[in-house]
Protein backbone atom coordinates (compact mmCIF):
# COMPACT_ATOMS: atom_id res chain seq x y z
CA UNK A 1 0.00 0.00 0.00
CA UNK A 2 1.37 3.43 -0.96
CA UNK A 3 1.93 6.15 1.66
CA UNK A 4 -0.93 8.58 2.06
CA UNK A 5 -0.52 11.94 0.32
CA UNK A 6 -0.37 15.06 2.48
CA UNK A 7 -3.84 15.85 3.73
CA UNK A 8 -3.77 19.59 3.14
CA UNK A 9 -2.16 21.62 0.38
CA UNK A 10 1.16 23.17 1.37
CA UNK A 11 -0.30 26.67 1.62
CA UNK A 12 -3.06 25.49 4.00
CA UNK A 13 -0.60 23.50 6.12
CA UNK A 14 1.66 26.54 6.51
CA UNK A 15 -1.29 28.75 7.43
CA UNK A 16 -2.63 26.20 9.94
CA UNK A 17 0.80 25.82 11.51
CA UNK A 18 1.14 29.61 11.82
CA UNK A 19 -2.33 29.94 13.35
CA UNK A 20 -1.75 27.08 15.80
CA UNK A 21 1.52 28.58 17.02
CA UNK A 22 0.47 32.21 17.20
CA UNK A 23 -0.27 33.50 20.64
CA UNK A 24 -3.27 35.75 21.05
CA UNK A 25 -2.23 39.36 20.92
CA UNK A 26 -3.73 41.22 23.85
CA UNK A 27 -6.83 43.08 22.86
CA UNK A 28 -6.79 46.86 23.25
CA UNK A 29 -9.87 46.32 25.42
CA UNK A 30 -7.71 44.42 27.92
CA UNK A 31 -5.29 47.35 28.09
CA UNK A 32 -5.54 48.62 31.67
CA UNK A 33 -3.61 51.86 31.05
CA UNK A 34 -5.69 54.46 29.25
CA UNK A 35 -4.48 57.99 28.72
CA UNK A 36 -6.23 60.85 30.47
CA UNK A 37 -7.74 61.96 27.17
CA UNK A 38 -9.12 58.48 26.50
CA UNK A 39 -10.63 58.31 29.98
CA UNK A 40 -12.25 61.73 29.57
CA UNK A 41 -13.55 60.84 26.09
CA UNK A 42 -15.04 57.58 27.37
CA UNK A 43 -16.68 59.26 30.36
CA UNK A 44 -18.11 62.13 28.27
CA UNK A 45 -19.43 59.71 25.62
CA UNK A 46 -20.92 57.44 28.28
CA UNK A 47 -22.57 60.37 30.07
CA UNK A 48 -23.94 62.06 26.94
CA UNK A 49 -25.20 58.77 25.54
CA UNK A 50 -27.34 57.97 28.57
CA UNK A 51 -31.00 58.43 29.42
CA UNK A 52 -30.28 60.45 32.58
CA UNK A 53 -28.38 63.00 30.47
CA UNK A 54 -31.21 63.25 27.94
CA UNK A 55 -33.82 63.62 30.67
CA UNK A 56 -31.80 66.23 32.60
CA UNK A 57 -30.98 68.21 29.45
CA UNK A 58 -34.59 68.14 28.30
CA UNK A 59 -35.74 69.31 31.73
CA UNK A 60 -33.21 72.16 31.75
CA UNK A 61 -34.28 73.24 28.26
CA UNK A 62 -37.97 73.19 29.16
CA UNK A 63 -37.36 75.16 32.37
CA UNK A 64 -35.16 77.65 30.48
CA UNK A 65 -37.83 78.24 27.85
CA UNK A 66 -40.68 78.44 30.37
CA UNK A 67 -38.80 80.95 32.52
CA UNK A 68 -38.04 83.10 29.48
CA UNK A 69 -41.57 82.94 28.08
CA UNK A 70 -43.55 83.53 31.28
CA UNK A 71 -43.64 86.90 32.97
CA UNK A 72 -42.62 85.58 36.41
CA UNK A 73 -38.91 86.32 35.94
CA UNK A 74 -36.84 88.80 33.99
CA UNK A 75 -36.38 87.62 30.36
CA UNK A 76 -32.60 87.13 30.07
CA UNK A 77 -33.00 85.17 26.81
CA UNK A 78 -36.28 86.09 25.10
CA UNK A 79 -37.73 84.12 22.22
CA UNK A 80 -36.10 82.88 19.81
CA UNK A 81 -33.67 81.87 22.61
CA UNK A 82 -30.43 82.98 20.97
CA UNK A 83 -28.40 82.43 24.17
CA UNK A 84 -29.84 78.92 24.50
CA UNK A 85 -28.91 78.19 20.88
CA UNK A 86 -25.40 79.45 21.54
CA UNK A 87 -25.07 77.25 24.65
CA UNK A 88 -26.33 74.16 22.81
CA UNK A 89 -24.02 74.82 19.85
CA UNK A 90 -21.10 75.22 22.24
CA UNK A 91 -22.02 71.93 23.95
CA UNK A 92 -22.30 70.11 20.61
CA UNK A 93 -19.03 71.56 19.33
CA UNK A 94 -17.14 70.28 22.36
CA UNK A 95 -19.02 67.02 22.82
CA UNK A 96 -18.58 65.79 19.24
CA UNK A 97 -14.77 65.41 19.36
CA UNK A 98 -14.93 63.56 22.69
CA UNK A 99 -17.54 61.18 21.34
CA UNK A 100 -15.56 60.67 18.12
CA UNK A 101 -12.38 59.88 20.08
CA UNK A 102 -14.24 57.31 22.14
CA UNK A 103 -15.82 55.77 19.04
CA UNK A 104 -12.45 55.63 17.23
CA UNK A 105 -10.88 53.80 20.16
CA UNK A 106 -13.82 51.38 20.30
CA UNK A 107 -13.55 50.85 16.52
CA UNK A 108 -9.86 49.94 16.93
CA UNK A 109 -10.79 47.42 19.62
CA UNK A 110 -13.53 46.00 17.38
CA UNK A 111 -11.09 45.70 14.43
CA UNK A 112 -8.58 43.79 16.57
CA UNK A 113 -11.33 41.49 17.83
CA UNK A 114 -12.61 40.94 14.29
CA UNK A 115 -9.08 40.08 13.11
CA UNK A 116 -8.77 37.55 15.92
CA UNK A 117 -12.22 36.09 15.17
CA UNK A 118 -11.27 35.75 11.50
CA UNK A 119 -8.07 33.90 12.40
CA UNK A 120 -10.01 31.58 14.71
CA UNK A 121 -12.54 30.90 11.96
CA UNK A 122 -9.82 30.17 9.40
CA UNK A 123 -8.09 27.84 11.83
CA UNK A 124 -11.37 26.05 12.59
CA UNK A 125 -12.05 25.71 8.87
CA UNK A 126 -8.61 24.22 8.23
CA UNK A 127 -8.89 21.88 11.22
CA UNK A 128 -12.29 20.67 9.99
CA UNK A 129 -10.89 20.23 6.48
CA UNK A 130 -8.03 18.21 7.94
CA UNK A 131 -10.45 16.04 9.91
CA UNK A 132 -12.54 15.44 6.79
CA UNK A 133 -9.41 14.39 4.91
CA UNK A 134 -8.44 12.00 7.72
CA UNK A 135 -11.93 10.49 7.83
CA UNK A 136 -11.84 10.09 4.05
CA UNK A 137 -8.44 8.35 4.29
CA UNK A 138 -9.71 6.04 7.03
CA UNK A 139 -12.79 5.24 4.97
CA UNK A 140 -10.61 4.51 1.93
CA UNK A 141 -8.30 2.32 4.00
CA UNK A 142 -11.27 0.44 5.45
CA UNK A 143 -12.76 0.01 2.00
CA UNK A 144 -9.51 -1.38 0.60
CA UNK A 145 -9.21 -3.77 3.58
CA UNK A 146 -12.79 -4.94 3.04
CA UNK A 147 -12.09 -5.52 -0.66
CA UNK A 148 -8.98 -7.49 0.31
CA UNK A 149 -11.00 -9.62 2.76
CA UNK A 150 -13.70 -10.21 0.14
CA UNK A 151 -11.07 -11.27 -2.40
CA UNK A 152 -9.56 -13.74 0.11
CA UNK A 153 -13.00 -15.15 0.87
CA UNK A 154 -13.73 -15.50 -2.85
CA UNK A 155 -10.39 -17.29 -3.26
CA UNK A 156 -11.30 -19.73 -0.46
CA UNK A 157 -14.73 -20.36 -1.98
CA UNK A 158 -13.31 -21.08 -5.44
Amino acid sequence: MSPAPPLLPEQDRVLLHRLRNRKREPSPAAEPRLTTGQLIADKVAAAMGSWPFIIIQTSVLVVWMMMNVTAFVRHWDPYPFILLNLALSFQAAYAAPFIMMSQNRQAAIDRADARHDYDVNVRAELEIKLLHEKVDQLRELERSRLIEIIERLEARLS
